[in-house]
């Protein structure tokens, strides 16, 4: 008797996503890059008890109609790329078409979504990886992602994961990181009701370390530009001899 069989399609979904999802972090993580490929200028995040229980991002991007909403809950399903071509010269965070639908697949997740120039946008609620609904919605324009109940169908795996202390703070760092990568967007940080920080966009790298960490780093930390290599721009902030932060 035959001791292989193909997994049914929600099941294969669930075990892919642990090489998406592997903590609420990597769902903030997929989901703010989502709203930078999408050209947004603001981005709000909210979490309740570490993202275990909710993890909202919301985005004053370019938005999607239904047809593409529908689509990005499909596995390998992107606007990023269109041939194997365009593998040599992606500019996007995300071209791979599997943070959306993995993370559907271990949540009770909701998106909503509506371009600039639609009436009405979209609404889709999705139960580990089941698509429930789908109608009009009235959001603004851009793109709200809501995830609840991470891992509620694989308990396994949540008991992985940290305290919600912990995750918390694994959230905030990954903000700081895409903040001070992205200077020029504005990003809000709400945790349990409590506003951890709200950044305005920034001219530049030192207006975000200023607006993020205070003076006090800014002023130990040293400009890089170039470092020499022909193909390569780099250019960044390095800490000072002697910078470091406690273990």
């Amino acid at each position: 008797m035959s001791r292989i069989r193909l997994l049914p399609d929600i099941v294969a979904s669930q075990v892919a996503a642990g090489e998406v999802v592997e903590r609420p972090a990597s769902v903030v993580k997929e989901l703010i890059e989502n709203s930078i490929d999408a050209g947004a200028r603001k981005i709000e995040i909210l979490i309740q008890r570490g993202g275990i229980s909710l993890v909202r991002v919301i985005d004053d991007g370019s938005g999607m109609d239904r047809d593409d909403a529908l689509l990005s809950l499909e596995r390998h399903a992107t606007s990023k790329i269109r041939s194997a071509a365009d593998l040599a010269a992606i500019a996007t965070l995300g071209f791979r078409g599997e943070a959306l639908p993995s993370i559907a697949s271990v949540s009770r997740f909701r998106l909503t979504t509506r371009e600039p120039s639609a009436v009405a946008g979209t609404e889709i609620i999705v139960n580990g990886g089941k698509i429930d609904i789908v109608r009009d919605g009235g959001e603004a324009p851009g793109t709200q992602v809501e995830v609840r109940s991470l891992f509620y169908n694989l308990p396994a795996r949540r008991k992985f994961l940290r305290s919600e202390n912990t995750e918390s703070r694994n959230i905030e760092h990954q903000l700081q990181l895409q903040a001070i990568g992205h200077p020029q967007i504005a990003f809000a940080f709400v945790r349990d009701a409590r506003v951890v920080f709200q950044l305005p966009p920034a001219a530049s790298l030192h207006d975000r370390i200023r607006d993020l960490h205070g003076n006090e780093l800014l002023e130990r930390l040293l400009p890089v530009n170039g470092a020499g290599l022909d193909k390569i721009d780099i250019s960044g902030l390095i800490g000072r001899a002697g910078l470091s932060r406690q273990t």
